[in-house]
């Protein structure tokens, strides 16, 4: 008997010890400056339909309560209805629990979380307009997929594609702020954000977005606990208004990124076609390849006042290359001598564009009124192409009303593991 009674008491004090350690481990969260909401699938309505509730600061008027929806039912009237019983819970994670994204073979069902817009709209959630900045730090397992983790971004579903045809629901997008799984780089930290809610640099998609230098690997979401346990990774990104920065951080790292030769660059093309323009449209006269048309609200000039590095490409009697780095790019610049030992600058080229950080001069997308915003999602978002996106474990959702430092995402990644 003794041997039993001291084995049931050890396991005891055990649980006591892993729960007073989950407990430490949200008021971290909770206690991080700027907290607008924490979602750690553990915290529930203690009546009525028990949806996952947020960690909010005090006084706050609402908790968040998530509800439950299939996007493509609502939009297209077809697919079943969704439930939470389609968001498996793994029983363990950061904070003690974590809800599956499965990878759903019905190309109909697109079960997502969410807050609906009539219950976000103008709270401290709705973050909107100009001199805003933004934090979402999201802990997941990827198992699959480069689409949304969290954030309140409705793509819309106004884009003309095979996908849309005999829809029912049309809305344009209504993008705020959201962290999605890479992108265009999978399994990195891609921060994006909107200041119109519909698209950039007359491309069809927003293409504001960053991507984290790191890269986060692909975990069955069947492993085994022991393998899950140790493959939690801390999705993050920042929107810095004061120095007009959108950054992705994996596990507290940023890094540089960097697009070389954008004008081949795919959806990017489009914001190389934006400097170029941008360009032109400063140097007097009509130059060659130059749109009077193109909107100077859409332009994408970063700051190019003082070059890090000048690195001579090419130098002849008559003309001088030179590639200059700046913060947020290269150029390539052509260069002819004046009889006065000046030059003039003749030609210029983008040659890369920043990644991470992205520069991002403009405030977020300010929706009218509750009927033109979107709602915050988890797990996936409304948009025209109805893809599964990303799949595997989210095992907490956070979100800031300020850009959070280097040190406090190293501080929140170490919750991962702990």
């Amino acid at each position: 008997m003794k041997p039993f009674l001291a084995t049931v008491f050890i396991l005891t004090v055990s649980a006591s010890i892993r729960a007073e350690d989950l407990e430490s481990k949200r008021q971290t969260v909770a206690n991080t400056p700027g907290l607008v909401a924490f979602w750690d699938f553990v915290k529930r309505e203690p009546g009525g339909e028990h949806r996952f509730t947020a960690h909010v600061p005090g006084g706050s008027s609402t908790e968040y309560p998530l509800d439950v929806a299939n996007y493509v039912k609502d939009y297209w009237g077809q697919g079943r209805a969704a439930s939470y019983a389609d968001f498996p819970l793994l029983g363990r994670g950061p904070f003690g629990q974590a809800v599956r994204i499965r990878k759903e073979t019905d190309p109909n069902f697109r079960p997502f979380l969410f807050v609906p817009r009539s219950r976000l709209h103008d709270t401290p959630l709705d973050i909107k307009g100009d001199g805003r900045s933004v934090s979402v730090v999201v802990w997941a397992i990827r198992e699959s997929g480069n689409h949304a983790l969290a954030g309140i971004w409705h793509e819309g579903t106004d884009l003309h594609q095979k996908e849309t045809a005999g829809i029912r629901k049309v809305e344009r997008g209504q993008r705020q702020y959201a962290l999605f799984a890479g992108l265009n780089k999978a399994g990195s930290a891609c921060g994006h954000v909107s200041e119109n809610g519909a698209s950039s640099f007359l491309n069809k998609y927003a293409l504001h977005k960053c991507n984290s230098l790191g890269q986060s690997p692909e975990v069955p979401a069947d492993s085994s606990d022991d393998v899950l346990d140790r493959s939690w990774h801390c999705f993050a990104m920042t929107l810095d208004h004061q120095r007009d920065e959108l950054t992705g951080w994996l596990d507290g790292q940023s890094g540089d990124r960097w697009l070389e030769n954008p004008s081949r660059g795919g959806l990017l093309q489009s914001a190389y076609n934006a400097y170029m323009q941008g360009h032109w449209h400063r140097t007097p006269g009509k130059q060659p390849g130059e749109d009077p048309s193109f909107p100077e609200d859409q332009f994408y000039n970063p700051p190019e006042d003082h070059p890090l590095s000048v690195k001579v490409l090419d130098e002849s009697s008559d003309q001088r290359t030179e590639q200059r780095e700046y913060r947020f790019t290269k150029v390539n610049v052509t260069l002819k001598p004046s009889a006065d030992g000046s030059f003039t600058e003749t030609t210029r080229d983008l040659v890369a564009l920043r990644l991470n950080p992205w520069w991002y001069p403009h405030g977020i997308y300010t929706p009218s009124d509750d009927g033109s915003g979107g709602p915050f999602t988890i797990g996936r978002v409304i948009h025209s192409a109805r893809t599964v996106g990303f799949t595997g474990w989210i095992g907490g959702v956070a979100v800031f009303d300020r850009a959070l430092s280097a040190e406090e995402l190293a501080k929140l990644t170490s919750l991962a593991t702990q």
